[in-house]
């Protein structure tokens, strides 16, 4: 059954299972060579279970994985999904310099487009990481050709977010040039609580967020944000050994349920291309 008649984003940011915040203090960057990589079969996951409901996405992916595995890029586009950046190297941008910064999403943008032969207009940092104390990698962003970001969290947490930030998508003040498109919050009596996915919808119950996802339908009669990662459909992926256990709980809770609840999201909703979805914001 299709709620209401609200076209919401799907997304899917693409990176493996050793490259996630979660690890960054466990797993060396130089090491990430050394682990195998499961991202291709996951994303073929994704992509036959969005053909089974006639969803169209939107990919953030990684440079990295673009640059090892060509194919994943091709397959999203010839799928008809919006091929966008998640920079190259999964850094987060607050621990990048404007210059490093700069030299990331345009290497990815650059690596993206020669492999899709698609333009690239969208970029979602990793973890969230633009907030109040770098919102300089907005005008960046803008200067290296993107036209919109989903990067910056209205929430309260523990790795990112900008509680005062718009629930919906904006120009900012200060490049106006820049759709910022919010991952999906819900105001709850003066707090807004996340309601996008991740590893929040993999903690609650599906019912906690489908109530969630609909009230921001019918309630403020606007499209909810959603996202996952490939790794999250994955429960037989490697277990990373030595990592804290905060970090364990929370990249491995409820893995072997995520797929079935996705299916139930997929068909419980209806869902879009970010591009699609916010193609009149776009163009304004």
């Amino acid at each position: 059954m299709l709620e209401g008649d609200i076209t919401n984003v799907m997304s899917v940011d693409v990176e493996d299972y050793f490259q996630v915040g979660a690890f960054e203090h466990t797993i060396p960057r130089e090491a990430w060579e050394r682990w195998p990589c499961r991202v291709e079969a996951n994303v073929e996951r994704i992509l036959a279970l969005f053909e089974r409901h006639g969803i169209h996405a939107t990919f953030f992916t990684l440079g990295w994985i673009a640059e090892r595995h060509p194919m994943v890029v091709r397959r999203i586009v010839a799928h008809g999904h919006e091929l966008a950046s998640h920079g190259y190297g999964h850094q987060r941008a607050s621990h990048l310099s404007q210059a490093e910064f700069r030299a990331d999403v345009s290497r990815a943008k650059s690596l993206l487009e020669d492999l899709g032969g698609v333009p690239v207009r969208g970029y979602r940092a990793p973890s969230f990481s633009i907030g109040q104390t770098n919102l300089w990698a907005l005008d960046v962003l803008a200067e290296t050709g993107h036209r919109y970001s989903s990067s910056i969290y209205p929430i309260a947490h523990d790795h990112y977010g900008m509680p005062g930030a718009p629930r919906f998508p904006y120009r900012p003040e200060a490049t106006p040039s820049l759709l910022e498109m919010p991952p999906t919050t819900v105001d709850w009596h003066g707090r807004n609580l996340p309601a996008a996915g991740g590893g929040f919808f993999r903690l609650l119950p599906y019912a906690a967020s489908r109530w969630l996802i609909d009230r921001v339908n019918r309630t403020d009669g606007r499209p909810a944000m959603f996202y996952f990662h490939p790794w999250e459909v994955d429960p037989d992926q490697p277990r990373v050994p030595g990592a804290p256990l905060k970090s364990r709980f929370r990249h491995y809770v409820n893995l072997g349920r995520m797929e079935a609840k996705l299916d139930r999201l997929c068909r419980d909703f209806r869902w879009g291309r970010a591009d699609r979805v916010y193609a009149r914001e776009l163009a304004a």
